[in-house]
């Protein structure tokens, strides 16, 4: 059975960091990522990684987030540093087995979590 399983979420201060993780069972997924969606907003890719390690990130994040995974554990992380107040919203890890080209694209992944909230006051 596919699980994704998210952590980390939590409450912080504008410029500050957060880190969070995702542990998949299972194996064999091809592209990994995150998405959020903000209350009455639809939601949106923020990074994205593939087999070989191919990264992906939306411009919004780019230079403040970085995603990674590491296979042993089978996990993946979002490191989020500069935090922005726009930058909160509920946090998803998203899965796929096959190679996707539109990584950022939430219609592209099969398998979700229940997702980890993250909150940046001003």
């Amino acid at each position: 059975q596919v699980q994704l399983v998210e952590s980390g979420g939590g409450s912080v201060q504008a410029g500050g960091s957060l880190r969070l993780s995702c542990a998949a069972s299972g194996y064999g997924y091809s592209t990994l990522g995150w998405f959020r969606q903000a209350p009455g907003k639809e939601r949106e890719g923020v990074a994205a990684i593939d087999g070989d390690g191919s990264t992906s990130y939306a411009d919004s994040v780019k230079g403040r987030f970085t995603i990674s995974k590491d296979n042993a554990k089978n996990t993946l992380y979002l490191q989020m540093n500069s935090l922005k107040p726009e930058d909160t919203a509920m946090y998803y890890c998203a899965a796929d087995r096959t190679y996707l080209y539109r990584r950022l694209m939430r219609d592209e992944y099969e398998y979700w979590g229940q997702g980890t909230q993250v909150t940046v006051s001003s």
